[in-house]
């Protein structure tokens, strides 16, 4: 893209006719997040029990105490030989607010449904320490839709993010919420699916103020750049290349 090269005055106002359009969109992401939290409850009665390095632990262990529970469904099946690209770039981000968010009555948990053996052999590879725990000996995925069955995969009729679709695929990403209330009673309140998720991952927030923004193909191609932060072949100042595929995610 060519850009117009225009003096300080110029460049002001035209900064000031997008900022009216942010403060639009700042207001309108406030009234969605109110909408959000009005949102109905489903009470979840379901026993889930996850393989965890402490042990076996009920949805409610997962709760750690807190009375909300984000879980970030990461895409690393029985079968797969390493955690999804997107997965592992969202994953990169949990560090830092965990901290915060704990003490915010928030636990923040990753779960999938590769047996623990794997999920911690990949967790020491790429030196992460937040909770992550196996559904392999439950249907927690499936419940929630982000696993598929052969059967699902092989007719192309799948449900995902709120819609019967071409998945393609044996596990897909997503966030779960849910609240436990002072009786031990847990509901289920909100999940998100596919870009619903970018919001949890702030490098995103960072290149769209960069000069260059995403720098993705046409159409957008997170594949086209990402890799898993161990797998970078260069010195740090690459230049994303041609639209590419991953083993697990386009």
């Amino acid at each position: 893209m060519q850009h117009k090269v225009v003096s300080r005055e110029e460049w002001t106002e035209a900064r000031k006719a997008l900022l009216v359009k942010e403060k639009a969109l700042t207001r309108a992401r406030d009234a969605l997040n109110r909408e959000r939290l009005e949102l109905p409850w489903v009470k979840v009665d379901k026993n889930y029990v996850f393989d965890s390095p402490g042990g076996k632990k009920s949805l409610a262990d997962l709760f750690d105490g807190r009375s909300q529970l984000i879980v970030k469904h990461f895409m690393l099946g029985p079968d797969w030989q390493e955690g999804c690209v997107g997965c592992s770039f969202g994953a990169d981000h949990l560090g830092g607010p965990l901290t915060h968010l704990t003490h915010h009555d928030i636990t923040i948990v990753t779960v999938s449904r590769a047996p623990l053996a794997k999920i911690e052999a990949y967790r020491k590879r790429m030196g992460w320490d937040f909770p992550w725990v196996s559904s392999a000996n439950n249907d927690f995925n499936f419940d929630y839709h982000v696993s598929f069955t052969p059967q699902e995969i092989a007719s192309k009729k799948a449900y995902y993010n709120y819609q019967t679709t071409d998945v393609g695929i044996d596990e897909l990403p997503g966030f779960s919420v849910f609240y436990k209330n002072e009786q031990g009673e847990i509901f289920h309140t909100y999940s998100t699916f596919a870009r619903g998720s970018e919001a949890m991952s702030n490098s995103f927030a960072y290149m769209d103020i960069a000069p260059l923004g995403r720098n993705e193909p046409p159409g957008g191609n997170f594949s086209a750049w990402a890799r898993r932060h161990d797998s970078y072949q260069d010195d740090g100042r690459t230049r994303p290349a041609k639209a590419g595929k991953h083993d697990c995610c386009d």
